[in-house]
């Protein structure tokens, strides 16, 4: 039982030295190979290690739309007022011209107002005398003598033909009644026949209004009566 354990531990130690010579010579080989001139030690690789780092993105700086312009309000245009029509002026009647004292104008060049030849006024009926005048009054009829405006003396003017009335071709006979004074002045005119006109009218009654008459008389006596007289228009 010994002898065996014996040579066992000697085979062991026998298989450790032979190892360690078999290392040694190796050692000393590679040794001597590397001490050769020109010899290059071969090069020590050694593997690269791959480090990657994962490098976070900066986050885009957010961009903030430019705002859009809004388009401005179109203006409301207020409707026009739509004007309220005016009220046509009544026509204004025309003021019938004042009275002109007028030189008179050349009968030749310039229309003017004529005179008529004044009618002649039957005479005013006298009443019947009573029996007692007829007894003491044996006497003639009376003469009755009618107011006159045509003496040369009195200086009435001529009527003025108004301006207007020339320009619209007016033209017509007036005949006026007036009542004479027994002082020979016209106190009421009244128009008995109108020249269709009034101006024309109304001229003739402003240039009698200013005439002077020769009164009218009975026996030889003035006294107030009525006189008609005509005042012809006429364009010349």
């Amino acid at each position: 039982m010994r002898s065996f354990e014996s040579s066992a531990v000697h085979s062991v130690r026998y298989k450790v030295a032979v190892t360690a010579m078999v290392l040694a010579v190796h050692a000393l080989a590679l040794w001597g190979l590397q001490r050769l001139p020109g010899a290059t030690p071969a090069p020590m690789v050694i593997p690269a290690q791959v480090i990657a780092t994962f490098i976070t993105p900066e986050p885009e700086p957010i961009v903030m739309p430019e705002p859009i312009p809004l388009a401005p309000p179109e203006p409301v245009v207020q409707p026009k007022p739509v004007p309220k029509p005016q009220p046509k002026p009544k026509p204004k009647p025309q003021p019938l011209p004042k009275a002109v004292a007028s030189p008179d104008p050349a009968p030749a060049t310039a229309p003017t107002g004529t005179l008529d030849p004044e009618p002649t006024a039957p005479a005013t009926p006298t009443p019947a005398p009573t029996a007692a005048q007829a007894s003491t009054d044996t006497a003639a009829p009376a003469a009755i003598v009618m107011p006159s405006s045509s003496a040369a003396y009195l200086n009435n003017p001529r009527p003025s033909y108004p301006s207007i009335s020339r320009r619209m071709g007016e033209q017509g006979k007036v005949m006026l009644r007036v009542f004479v004074n027994a002082q020979g002045q016209p106190e009421q005119i009244q128009i008995q026949q109108s020249s269709g006109f009034d101006r024309l009218d109304k001229a003739a009654v402003d240039a009698v209004r200013r005439w002077k008459f020769t009164p009218g008389s009975r026996n030889g006596v003035a006294e107030a009566m009525w006189n008609i007289v005509p005042i012809n228009f006429v364009l010349e």
